[in-house]
C-alpha cells in the first residue's frame, strides 16, 4: 500500500482515531506536526515527497495554516484531501454560501455589508431577529442573535474596535424559525455516510458540539442524502460535513465544514467514521 501523510497541528480524539483506522487498513501513515515543519518553496517536490507523501490528508485545526499548507503542495502536485478549492470555500462562510446558491441549494437569507452603516441598513432591511457571523471561524465563536437596533449596534462597534479586517466585513442571515437543535450530515467522496441531530444546551441557542449541544442519530432520508450530496458537488466534494435547519420552507443548509470533527458522531450513531475516511482515503491512493 502506498504511504499516505497526515498533516496536522493537534491531536484530537478524531486523528488518533484516524490513526488506528490505517492501521487497520493496512495504510501506512506519516504523521506530519505541521508547527515542526518549514518548506522551501524552491525544493525539489521529490524530496519534499520524503516529509510529506504523495497523498496527504491534511486535518489542521487552524484554517489558515491548513490552507497555505494545502496551497504550497497542490502547487507542486501533491494529492491533498481536501483539496484546495474545498478547504477554501467551505472555510469562509460567504464563499460556502455563494456555491450553495449557485448550485441551487437553498439556504437562509443572507446579506453582506463591508461599513457599520451599510451593516445597520441590511439588517434593518433584513429584520429583526437576525444572526451575525465572522466569515472565518468555528465552533460558534463570534456568532451573534441581534435582538434589535440596539443591540446590532452595539456589536458592530465591538467587531470595529476589535480592528480585524475579517471581522469588518459583515455576513448576516435571517434567523430561521427552526426547532432547538440542527442536522448534520457527513458525506465521503458520494457517499452520506451518516446523519445526526445536534440539539442546542439549555442555556444556549447555537448547536456546536464545542459548546455542549448533544448528538443523536438522525434517520438519513432521501430527501436529507440528495440535499447533503447536491452541497456536498457544490463545494468541490472529498470529506465534508453539512449542516443543515429544519425551516417552515424545508430544509435550510447553513455551512459545510471541510475539516470535519466526528466523535460526537461516531459515539451517538456507532458508525465508523474513521475507517469510512480511511476506505475513501484508499481509493484515491489507487487512482
Amino acid at each position: 500500500m502506498i504511504p499516505m501523510g497526515l498533516v496536522y497541528d493537534r491531536i484530537r480524539w478524531e486523528e488518533k482515531e484516524l490513526i488506528r483506522a490505517s492501521k487497520e487498513a493496512g495504510v501506512p501513515l506519516k504523521l506530519i506536526d505541521a508547527k515542526k515543519v518549514y518548506i522551501n518553496l524552491f525544493e525539489n517536490a521529490n524530496v519534499l515527497k520524503k516529509v510529506f507523501e504523495s497523498v496527504v490528508l491534511q486535518r489542521c485545526v487552524s484554517y489558515f495554516r491548513g490552507l497555505h499548507i494545502t496551497a504550497i503542495l497542490e502547487n507542486m502536485e501533491f494529492t491533498v484531501i481536501n483539496p484546495l478549492n474545498v478547504s477554501l470555500t467551505c472555510g469562509n462562510k460567504l464563499f460556502t454560501t455563494l456555491a450553495l446558491t449557485k448550485a441551487g441549494v437553498p439556504t437562509p437569507k443572507t446579506v453582506m455589508a463591508f461599513t457599520p452603516q451599510t451593516a445597520l441598513n441590511a439588517l434593518d432591511a433584513l429584520g429583526y431577529p437576525a444572526v451575525l457571523k465572522p466569515v472565518v471561524g468555528s465552533w460558534g465563536r463570534l456568532v451573534a442573535q441581534v435582538k434589535d437596533r440596539e443591540s446590532a449596534q452595539a456589536l458592530i462597534e465591538t467587531r470595529e474596535e476589535i480592528r480585524s479586517a475579517l471581522l469588518r466585513i459583515y455576513y448576516i442571515q435571517e434567523m430561521v424559525k427552526r426547532p432547538p437543535k440542527d442536522i448534520r450530515i457527513i458525506v465521503i467522496g458520494d457517499e452520506v455516510v451518516v446523519a445526526y441531530y445536534r440539539y442546542s444546551p439549555p442555556d444556549d441557542w447555537r448547536t456546536n458540539i464545542a459548546r455542549g449541544g448533544v448528538s443523536k442519530p438522525c434517520p438519513i432520508t432521501s430527501e436529507l442524502e440528495q440535499l447533503a450530496v447536491k452541497a456536498s458537488e457544490a463545494v468541490g466534494g472529498g470529506i465534508v460535513a453539512v449542516d443543515c435547519m429544519e425551516s417552515p420552507e424545508g430544509i435550510l443548509v447553513h455551512e459545510v465544514n471541510g475539516t470535519i470533527e466526528f466523535r460526537g458522531a461516531s459515539f451517538s450513531t456507532n458508525v465508523d467514521i474513521a475507517r469510512k475516511i480511511m476506505d475513501y482515503v484508499i481509493k484515491v491512493l489507487k487512482k
